[in-house]
């Protein structure tokens, strides 16, 4: 038997694991089936406290099969401050004279975009990731890491700002992972050859993806 994404709290007696996809509300966040988030202190509250200054039109996409570790945060573009001149001081938000004065300043500020994440990505506890960064499929981000900048599939960054550490795997083998794309597989595939998944090779999971003509054309 397989898990149901739809299912809030995926494990019983656990509360603090909860599967994102059903528990979000907001239109400006998506996640996909699996993707999950750790906390003892109120997973449910993922939404209020972990995606913080959500004020513009900018979207935090996740991917599935995300694992998301207690006091991950995303920061959302709508928290950037204007520096083109000699202060940073929001004075707009607190509207009348001073919004007046100011709302062209805020407007001409360009936004950093979307923040993305992609599939299989696992979190460590009390990350933290700007606004606009793109983090590819298969990433690992170390604990307390602060993400302000993209980061490769299949790559483990710590520190702050995090840097690089190192490739989980070759050049080779990673195209052999982005292709096979198992995250993209059929649930019931993904349950047959969940082993394989998590111990086998990237030659290994091109071989299934060959084999039932999932593979991606890079």
């Amino acid at each position: 038997m397989t898990p149901d994404p739809t299912v809030l709290h995926p494990l019983p007696g656990f509360p603090r694991v909860v599967f994102l996809k059903p528990l979000i509300t907001s239109e400006k966040i998506e996640v996909g089936d699996y993707t999950y988030y750790d906390d003892p202190d109120g997973a449910e509250r993922f939404e209020e406290c972990n995606v913080l200054y959500g004020y513009g039109p900018e979207k935090l996409v996740i991917g599935k099969y995300c694992a998301i570790a207690a006091g991950t945060r995303f920061l959302m573009a709508g928290g950037d401050h204007p520096m083109v001149g000699p202060s940073t001081f929001p004075f707009t938000m607190f509207g009348g004279e001073w919004a007046e004065r100011t709302l062209d300043i805020i407007a001409g500020v360009e936004s950093r975009g979307d923040t993305v994440v992609g599939n299989d990505v696992w979190f460590g506890c009390n990350t933290m990731v700007m606004p606009g960064v793109t983090i590819g499929d298969g990433a690992i981000i170390a604990s307390g890491a602060v993400v302000t900048a993209d980061v490769a599939p299949y790559t483990i960054v710590g520190g702050n700002p995090a840097q690089p550490i190192r490739k989980r795997f070759d050049k080779a083998a990673i195209e052999k992972l982005l292709k096979a794309a198992w995250w993209d597989w059929p649930v019931e595939l993904v349950t047959e050859h969940a082993r394989l998944i998590m111990g086998g090779s990237p030659g290994d999971l091109a071989a299934v993806a060959a084999k039932h003509g999932l593979a991606r054309a890079r």
